[in-house]
């Protein structure tokens, strides 16, 4: 149960298309899209361009922000296998190691 709570305690977020940061999540304006929601110390530690491609990733598979039922989940990998650079936490883009 302590992960389920550390999880809960996280202060979570939504990015906006052009990948910054606009609020907490669950707060969506009537005319934003479909929110991409990341744990605040996660998304800060993102630039603001793998932030917007997350963004764009999450709405093309599911463009309807009024639509009900189910999340979508979206993986935050890319699709070359590699990650999402995260400053700080060791992790790198593939094309990033040539």
């Amino acid at each position: 149960m302590g992960e389920l709570r550390n999880w809960l305690d996280e202060d979570w977020v939504r990015i906006g298309a052009d990948g910054t940061i606009l609020g907490s999540c669950g707060s969506r304006k009537e005319a934003e899209g479909k929110p991409k929601c990341l744990p605040r110390k996660k998304a800060e530690g993102m630039s603001k361009e793998a932030r917007a491609k997350l963004v764009a990733r999450k709405r093309k598979k599911d463009p309807n922000p009024d639509r009900k039922g189910k999340p979508i989940m979206v993986s935050n990998k890319l699709k070359s296998g590699g990650r999402v650079t995260i400053r700080g936490q060791g992790i790198v883009m593939r094309h990033r190691l040539r």
